[in-house]
Formats: structure tokens, sequence, C-alpha cells
């Protein structure tokens, strides 16, 4: 596993009245959101980084206002012929 360290202003941890470990988690869940919603990390990669499970990460997602689903009428129609 990687490790990446940077250095997060202390009056933004102030005004997310947040200990540094939650922060820490909220930020990994944000850039998982966001690399998830640019089509960067499939859900089950975004989830690893988010340090959740995949069913998590897919009910969290609506916190941030993204799609879980991001399918095409035709694409649905698709995977309803196939289930």
């Amino acid at each position: 596993m990687s490790r990446i360290a940077f250095e997060i202003p202390e009056e933004s941890v102030l005004a997310l009245k947040l200990t540094p470990e939650a922060l820490a988690a909220e930020l990994r869940m944000a850039a998982a959101v966001k690399l998830y919603e640019l089509g960067r990390l499939s859900s089950g990669a975004a989830a690893g980084l988010a340090g959740v499970p995949r069913t998590v990460f897919l009910s969290r997602l609506a916190d941030y206002g993204v799609d879980t689903f991001r399918l095409t009428e035709e694409e649905l129609a698709r995977e309803a012929a196939l289930a």
C-alpha cells in the first residue's frame, strides 16, 4: 500500500470541526467519489480508496450528489435483458 501525506492549513481543520483522523477519512471519501464520478475508478476501486465496503461506498454517493448508476436507457435495457 502506498502512503501519501500532505499538509492542510489548521484553519481548514478547525472550520470543518473534525479530528485529524475524521478529516483524513472525509478526504479519502471525497477523493474516491470524485474519481468514481469522473470514471477514473470503478466503484470497487473507489471503495478501496475510501476504505469502506463497496455497498457502503455506493450508498454514500447520494451524499455527494453523484448518481449510483450511470446507464443510458439503451444500456439499462441491455442489462435488464441479461438479468
